[in-house]
């Protein structure tokens, strides 16, 4: 181990090999050398986070996920597609709060094809020019190809075009097939969550990456998750952030099988991993959306250096009885308290606000 520690303290790349071996370190060690790589990296010492609002235009979804509480069948009588009214209010509510963007996510619709989207982000664009649009993740711009009969580039392409401005990395949950059958048969597979983020950063769009560990993921599958986008980032660049949360299981169908959430300390080892792994990353997030913000202020000892968002609005991983919610002057406590300066960002990781 103490070679192990020297060649992170050093900045040298770790192998899959050795990252398999940290995760199974004790979790202080673990701890001080993602700090130390989180400090190297951004020694300003200072925590971001951005104002947003998640807006899910639909919750009709044919991918019947089996780790997800969100999603109706098209029939159902709580299924729904946004109204514009609807959505303008949330909008503008969103910018009364300050905030700077929307995170545009939605299920798999059957009948909706690129015109629907398309007409949705220029009403977006058109009413709220100022608002950014980080929107639509992997799964959604396959299907809406698929739908269309289109190539993911068009997909991509035609949406830039019509307003968006950076794209989500949800979809991902663990990225090895054996896995993803498991938890999500319908799902598209690794190889094309990748090939939409390779595509979005060689149109120049950025986006993040994700993982949701905890369901029926292993150590192993976890390292090679990290692998595949350290790889991707090296040819691209294009991945502005990580951000790994455990998978919640209440009213879930997959909660059946797995009983358990993965602990506070697991969450620890992992997001400390994902830190001193994802050397070519600038920014990991802690997710207060599902560990709460004692944990997510633990998080930022751990390798963090972002709070993620005020998520003004949180829909999904609520439907599975997760509900933390924090105002934005627990945020600004909960960074300061940890002995860091907030500072508001944007969607793409520019600097808006310092508080003091």
């Amino acid at each position: 181990m103490n070679r192990l520690a020297e060649k992170v303290l050093s900045g040298e790349r770790i192998t899959a090999e050795e990252a398999l071996e940290l995760l199974n370190a004790d979790l202080l060690t673990l701890g001080q050398l993602a700090n130390f790589v989180r400090n190297r990296k951004h020694p300003e010492r200072e925590v971001t986070f951005v104002i947003d609002r998640n807006i899910n235009y639909t919750n009709v979804c044919v991918c019947r996920c089996r780790f997800c509480a969100f999603y109706r069948d098209k029939g159902a009588p709580d299924a729904y597609v946004i109204e514009r009214e609807e959505l303008r209010r949330k909008i503008v509510e969103t910018i009364q709060l300050g905030g700077t963007a929307i995170l545009l996510q939605g299920g798999l619709h059957p009948d909706l094809g690129i015109e629907f989207y398309e007409e949705l982000l220029r009403f977006i664009k058109g009413e709220f020019p100022q608002i950014h649009v980080h929107g639509f993740s992997a799964p959604e711009i396959v299907h809406i190809a698929r739908v269309s009969n289109l190539t993911v580039e068009e997909v991509i392409r035609r949406l830039k075009r019509a307003g968006l401005g950076s794209i989500p990395g949800g979809g991902a949950e663990i990225l090895t097939d054996r896995v993803r059958q498991q938890i999500a048969p319908n799902k598209i597979k690794t190889k094309e969550w990748l090939e939409v983020h390779r595509t979005a950063h060689k149109l120049g769009l950025r986006t993040t990456a994700t993982m949701m560990f905890g369901s029926l993921d292993t150590d192993e599958d976890i390292v090679e998750h990290l692998s595949v986008i350290r790889e991707l980032q090296d040819e691209t660049g294009g991945f502005t952030a990580f951000i790994p949360w455990s998978y919640q299981p209440d009213n879930t169908e997959l909660g059946r099988q797995v009983k358990e959430k993965a602990s506070g300390e697991r969450y620890l080892k992992v997001l400390a991993l994902s830190r001193i792994f994802l050397d070519n990353f600038d920014n990991v997030q802690a997710s207060w959306v599902t560990q709460g913000g004692k944990m997510a202020q633990v998080a930022l000892k751990f390798g963090a250096n972002d709070f993620g968002s005020l998520m003004i609005e949180e829909n999904v991983v609520a439907a599975a009885g997760v509900k933390f919610r924090l105002p934005l002057s627990e945020i600004i406590r909960l960074i300061k308290d940890a002995g860091y300066r907030p500072v508001q960002r944007d969607t793409l990781y520019r600097k808006l606000r310092y508080f003091d």
